[in-house]
């Protein structure tokens, strides 16, 4: 394995802010998806997304496993999001501190490709980042592993040839945060957008959470 620090960041209340406008859309979107394809009521598809999202760490994981859904097809129609590149909001002093980190960068995202790099392209950000990892990237032997899975991401270190002790997690997940720490990587919780948005809900107490180990920023110029 190589040397050198590898930045691995997530993408939706990281970078941008996700809970201005996407959250919210995505929420309606998975709600209408599970409705149509499973026919239950919206209050039976909330309940089977909190069951799946807490039980896998991905709504998509529950249906695919339990209901036989292609994961393609979820992905497409839950993340078309018109009007997408004119809402994204990201902080420009964060931005421009990516570039100055020394060390490959890399997004790592439980979101589906098109989606990230259509997030990158509205920020500006395209080319600040050696590589997209992205949901249709993690599966390991024809099992889907998005995070917090901590196998899916000691895969991922050892496919960008480094020991996870030189790669740095930035995370708005408390949970994929402690996964990156079990795993041995520098876990860096970032709170600026995550912290305030109303999605944040019953968990908003978890802020006052210092979890040993974790590295807790409220912006990304604190990184380097």
């Amino acid at each position: 394995m190589s040397g050198g620090r590898v930045w691995l960041f997530d993408l939706d209340n990281t970078l941008h802010d996700a809970g201005a406008w996407v959250f919210a859309q995505m929420n309606d979107t998975m709600q209408d998806y599970v409705v149509d394809t499973l026919g239950v009521t919206p209050a039976e598809a909330d309940a089977l997304r909190e069951k799946y999202w807490r039980r896998y760490g991905s709504t998509m994981l529950g249906l695919v496993r339990h209901h036989d859904v292609s994961p393609a097809h979820f992905l497409h129609e839950t993340h078309r999001f018109p009007g997408l590149e004119q809402r994204v909001t990201g902080h420009r002093h964060d931005l421009a501190a990516i570039a100055r980190l020394r060390g490959r960068r890399i997004v790592l995202t439980n979101a589906p490709r098109a989606y990230a790099m259509r997030v990158l392209g509205a920020l500006g950000i395209v080319q600040l980042f050696d590589q997209v990892l992205s949901i249709e990237d993690m599966r390991m032997f024809g099992d889907w592993r998005p995070k917090p899975d901590t196998r899916m991401l000691r895969h991922v270190a050892a496919r960008l040839g480094v020991h996870p002790s030189r790669c740095v997690l930035v995370e708005d997940s408390l949970d994929n945060v402690l996964a990156a720490r079990r795993v041995g990587m520098q876990p860096v919780w970032m709170q600026r957008f995550a912290r305030r948005g109303a999605h944040a809900g019953p968990r908003v107490r978890r802020w006052t959470a210092h979890p040993s180990g974790v590295r807790i920023v409220k912006s990304l110029r604190n990184l380097g």
